[in-house]
């Protein structure tokens, strides 16, 4: 049985429950999608409902309604594409920008035509990802909060600031960069040196931090930080906020989406301007530092 309008299926590990989606599968994906839009072909994509919960999804689709079967980019493997041949056994199957690890394996074996990047005894193909439509640039904003300071006991609202911050940024149109102010010698995870997390912050768009440096680091390269006080009552990263005269502050207590979104749209716009102004202004602020020789002085 095929299906009146010859219309395409799109599948990948983007369409299974537990499969791994990454930039690169979509971005494969909107190659093969702008082709067949050039072309004239009807098609549907079946995603994850992890990652797309409006659907079309694989158990949503009706197989009937399809002629045509094209699995884009990854491996070929597993259970679950063998069980894509067996629901789709009636439609004309494709892979495409794929890795043939076997080509015994049912879930490659199982495909009508196979367009590999790569496999054995094949030579190299170009990922499709590298001829996909161009996207549009988003602001890039730097991740900095803390689950520890165990020290503030009973006033701790770190978990709860954590869970509000990164439920917001998964709705965001902002490409987030997670980072830690902690350094390690030994684990290329983190920055070793302060220069290296100065020389990343400062690529940032914005930032936004729930720690006292986070706060200050960003002020230090002219990136605007949306800070959050994890602490009920307010602690060091308020009192802090108020030493540098920075607006974009939130206690944890206040913090919500319309906070954030607020104080995101104005880092983005004229709160740039003011995080490099107020760079140059606390370069030349009274240095604390200088009391420490007054004492000397003074002993």
């Amino acid at each position: 049985m095929t299906g009146d309008d010859g219309r395409t299926l799109l599948t990948g590990w983007f369409s299974f429950l537990d499969g791994e989606i990454t930039a690169g599968d979509v971005l494969a994906l909107e190659r093969v999608r702008a082709l067949l839009l050039a072309r004239g072909v009807p098609h549907d994509v079946a995603w994850s409902p992890r990652f797309e919960p409006g659907g079309p999804t694989l158990d949503d689709v009706d197989p009937a309604a399809y002629d045509r079967l094209v699995f884009v980019c990854g491996p070929l493997h597993g259970p679950d594409i063998a069980e894509l041949h067996r629901r789709f056994a009636h439609c004309r199957r494709v892979a495409v920008g794929t890795s043939v690890l076997d080509p015994a394996d049912p879930a490659a074996a199982g495909f009508h035509a196979v367009l590999a990047r790569d496999g054995a005894g094949l030579a190299p193909a170009l990922d499709l990802a590298l001829r996909a439509p161009r996207v549009r640039r988003e602001p890039v904003v730097g991740l900095l909060l803390t689950e520890g300071q165990h020290e503030y006991r009973g006033r701790r609202r770190h978990a709860e600031v954590a869970r509000t911050v990164t439920s917001w940024l998964a709705d965001s149109r902002v490409a987030p960069v997670v980072l830690e102010t902690r350094l390690d010698a030994a684990d290329g995870r983190l920055c070793r040196s302060p220069g290296q997390l100065l020389s990343a912050l400062e690529r940032l768009d914005a930032v936004v931090t729930d720690r006292l440096h986070g706060l200050v680091l960003g002020l230090r390269v002219g990136v605007p930080p949306i800070a959050v006080d994890p602490v009920a009552g307010g602690a060091k990263v308020t009192a802090q906020a108020r030493a540098c005269d920075w607006p974009a502050l939130l206690s944890a207590e206040r913090l919500d989406r319309t906070a954030l979104d607020h104080w995101l749209a104005w880092a983005l716009g004229p709160g740039r301007r003011e995080a490099l102004r107020r760079r140059v202004l606390l370069a030349t602020a009274r240095d604390p530092a200088n009391a420490l020789a007054d004492l000397w002085h003074s002993s």
